[in-house]
């Protein structure tokens, strides 16, 4: 949004603020200005003169000399090359010593011998922008009209004399894309009074639903629609002071008719269209929605094939305008036109802007509509239009509007307490000091018992619908610098991450260091994929989306090696057969069929080993990853989160894992120990179906983790004397897992036994058949003493003992 300083003084009091300094404020209260641009690009010393004569120049064909007159009773005679110069004309001059744009400074000259006293302007040499200037303004010098005084500065004829402040709009204060509602925030930040205009209809006898009938059979797209009827119009150009203040706001001024629709959309920010009425068949108007099928040509000429979701205003047979988007050609006020039938609506915006995007067809008017305008300017800016066509192209205004409406304009009542306010905002405002500030805001209130405001939003600002949008109102009409300091006090300080953000951070940096990728994939799946490991998915339903992107995005994910699979899958097929991943994610479990409650959400962590560990080298060949590469996985992830001594992992056979190469994952808590999660290889079925390599994978659950981890480091003092350790070979049968000698033998050698470590296991025909052989080792160490042989020697031929008494050990010699 443009806003012209001087348009915007019309509306309130500006005095005392320079551009900059209004721009400053207005930033500071939350409508940010991009830019304050002057107008006035280095022209001084330029004003309005008559051309009295013109004649040729005896020695060039293409120049003429002209006698000027600028008002100081002196007749200067300037020579011009210009083909539209001629003698009766107001033309802007610069006279000696002028300054145009680019520090060019006029001099007294001599044109093939002729000489000039200064030099006509034309628009470009004044620096305006051609492009927003009428068409027969484009080139030559530039004509100014027939009442212009002469003498006059030309900054204050073409209004240059102004700065224009480029408001950076969010999409909540579409009050702003207007000059009253600028006004009325300059207002509420200055404390100073908006002066609104006050038009008045001059009317003719006859009776507007005479001429003009109107019709919504589309109701949830348009909510208000009100008609005028203008007769006996003169199309013309429009007066000076109207073309500066739409070419001040970037908008290019056509004909007296069009430019007050414009004009008066700017100022108030409802949008208005202008048809002529006799170019529309017994003055019916419908607004209804397109048909399929149906075309408009728009007032650019384009052809525009209409969609059945797409607002027209039509004759009641033909659609002669894109509701609030762009008229039709059929219909467009022309220099022929003398009746005009004038438009205010209010449509909705979501209808509006679909059809805006689908055609590629943006304007200024459906920008405003898009953001919802002013349910309660309609009328206004009606009358406001009537009033201006009247007065500038001489029509006359019939008696009374024709309208439809299918809701009425209702503005919101929100209510918010001091407390409330001074506790959202850490300050102590007084109950005037509020009062005061919605007094500004224009905002009509009612004070109860406990200090509770109830307002009454006007329908301007639609952005108001909730008691925090009040108090953002306060805040920054009291200013934000004024709101103190204070300590961040509560269970979670406001930016700082939660335990569980904390842990995932953590995970995701010790993963990735140590070489694994992370892999942020889809919540939805096929689903055939949630069929895959029931373990995992804890046999629960698929949850269904109600309007899916295709089959195989159709229903949220049970489980995240499923996604695993499809990237691993994905990499293998363009050769990348090596691959180490991970995901951490929510999956979604519901026991109902039929949803009727939000599912389940559950924070899991996955990760996925295929192909080598490293490649083949000139001195080693390649090794590939096995099951203890995704066991050492967790066990990073455990020794990060303080859990190495709470898990422990079980042999088992979950769906879809290989039968003897997987391990259930126990977390002990406080109830018992739980299944967190499983680990192991894929089973062979499902690596050929998939096409993969030996494939590792694991998947654990990461509630539980979030509420039982640790990170505290616990410093332990350095030993002093000296540890004995002794190593044993046991030969067992192939059933009994390793992790049961280690925890006989921490059992027995609590008190002195520092550390116990497996270092060897064999087989072979020598043992007999279903036999191992496990080699630990054992380290004994008092913290306060040195051990003797004799006690350590006694301790150890219990823990062997144990081991012989309870999986029938042999001691291997």
């Amino acid at each position: 949004m443009r806003v012209s300083y001087n348009w915007l003084n019309e509306y309130i009091d500006l005095s005392g603020f320079t551009g900059e300094e209004l721009a400053e404020k207005m930033t500071r209260g939350g409508i940010e200005i991009d830019v304050v641009e002057s107008r006035n690009k280095g022209v001084t010393g330029v004003v309005v003169g008559y051309v009295k004569s013109k004649e040729k120049h005896p020695d060039a064909d293409k120049l003429n000399v002209c006698k000027v007159d600028v008002g100081t009773g002196e007749e200067l005679q300037i020579v011009c090359g210009a083909k539209n110069v001629d003698a009766g004309q107001l033309v802007p001059v610069a006279v000696i010593g002028a300054v145009l744009p680019g520090d060019f400074k006029i001099k007294r000259a001599k044109l093939r011998g002729v000489e000039s006293q200064g030099m006509i302007c034309s628009a470009k040499e004044l620096g305006l922008n051609e492009k927003l200037l009428p068409k027969e303004q484009q080139e030559g010098i530039l004509v100014l009209p027939a009442e212009t005084k002469i003498g006059s500065p030309i900054g204050e004829v073409l209004g240059i004399d102004d700065q224009v402040l480029e408001l950076d709009l969010t999409p909540n204060r579409s009050d702003c894309l207007s000059m009253l509602g600028v006004a009325y925030e300059i207002g509420a930040l200055t404390g100073r009074e908006v002066k609104l205009p006050s038009p008045s209809v001059h009317r003719a006898s006859v009776r507007t639903d005479s001429l003009v009938s109107v019709e919504i059979s589309a109701d949830e797209h348009c909510s208000h629609y009100s008609a005028r009827y203008i007769k006996d119009v003169k199309i013309g150009d429009s007066p000076l002071w109207l073309q500066n203040r739409l070419i001040a706001a970037g908008v290019r001024p056509i004909n007296n008719v069009v430019d007050v629709t414009n004009f008066v959309m700017l100022e108030y920010g409802q949008p208005l269209h202008a048809f002529d009425a006799d170019l529309v068949p017994s003055g019916r108007i419908e607004v209804r929605l397109a048909k399929a099928g149906e075309t408009l040509v728009t007032l650019d000429d384009q052809e525009r094939k209409l969609e059945p979701h797409m607002l027209v205003i039509t004759d009641g047979q033909q659609p002669i305008a894109l509701a609030g988007v762009m008229g039709g050609a059929s219909t467009e006020v022309t220099g022929a036109t003398v009746n005009i039938l004038l438009e205010s609506a209010k449509f909705d915006g979501g209808t509006i802007r679909k059809t805006s995007r689908q055609l590629g067809l943006r304007s200024e008017s459906s920008v405003r509509f898009e953001k919802e305008v002013d349910a309660g300017r309609v009328i206004p800016a009606l009358d406001r239009a009537a009033a201006l066509i009247a007065d500038i192209a001489h029509g006359l205004v019939t008696e009374g509007i024709v309208q439809a409406t299918s809701a009425a304009v209702k503005p919101a009542q929100v209510s918010v307490s001091l407390d409330k306010i001074n506790g959202y905002l850490g300050t102590e405002l007084s109950r005037l000091e509020v009062l005061t500030i919605f007094g500004r805001l224009h905002f009509v209130y009612e004070l109860s018992e406990g200090d509770v405001f109830t307002v009454d939003v006007p329908t301007r600002r639609g952005d108001i619908t909730r008691a925090v949008d009040l108090i953002e109102e306060v805040a920054r009409l009291h200013g934000y610098d004024e709101i103190p300091t204070t300590l961040i006090h509560g269970d979670v300080v406001p930016g700082s991450l939660t335990k569980p953000q904390s842990i995932r951070r953590e995970l995701r940096r010790r993963l990735s260091d140590a070489g694994l990728h992370e892999v942020v994939s889809y919540s939805f799946t096929g689903p055939e994929r949630t069929k895959l490991f029931p373990a995992l998915a804890e046999h629960t339903n698929p949850v269904r989306l109600a309007m899916p992107m295709s089959e195989d995005r159709s229903v949220l994910r049970t489980t995240l090696i499923a996604q695993l699979l499809e990237t691993a899958g994905y990499n293998r097929n363009r050769k990348n057969e090596s691959a180490a991943l991970f995901e951490i994610g929510s999956v979604f479990h519901t026991d109902e069929e039929q949803l009727t409650r939000l599912p389940q959400e559950k924070h899991r962590l996955a990760a996925l080993l295929t192909g080598n560990r490293s490649e083949a080298q000139w001195n080693a060949k390649a090794a590939q990853v096995d099951f203890y590469d995704a066991k050492g996985v967790l066990e990073t992830i455990f020794a990060v989160l303080g859990l190495t001594a709470s898990v422990s992992y079980e042999a088992a056979q979950p769906e879809h894992f290989h039968p003897g190469r997987t391990a259930a994952v126990l977390l002990h808590t406080p109830k018992g120990n739980e299944v967190i999660g499983y680990v192991g290889q894929l089973h062979p079925a499902l690596q050929l179906e998939a096409d993969l390599a030996d494939t590792y994978v694991l998947e654990i659950g990461l509630d539980l983790i979030y509420e039982l981890a640790d990170s505290g480091i616990e410093y332990k003092v350095l030993p002093r004397y000296p540890a004995m350790q002794r190593d044993i070979a046991v030969v067992v049968d192939n059933e009994v897992a390793a992790a049961s000698l280690t925890g006989a033998a921490w059992e027995i050698g609590a008190e002195l036994l520092e550390s116990v470590r497996i270092f060897d296991v064999y087989n072979g025909e020598k043992l007999g058949a279903g036999k191992k052989s496990v080699a630990l080792s054992l380290v004994y160490r008092h913290g306060e003493r040195t051990l003797t042989d004799e006690e350590v020697t006694e301790l150890h031929g219990k823990v062997v003992l144990k081991l012989e008494q309870s999986f029938a050990a042999e001691l291997r010699k």
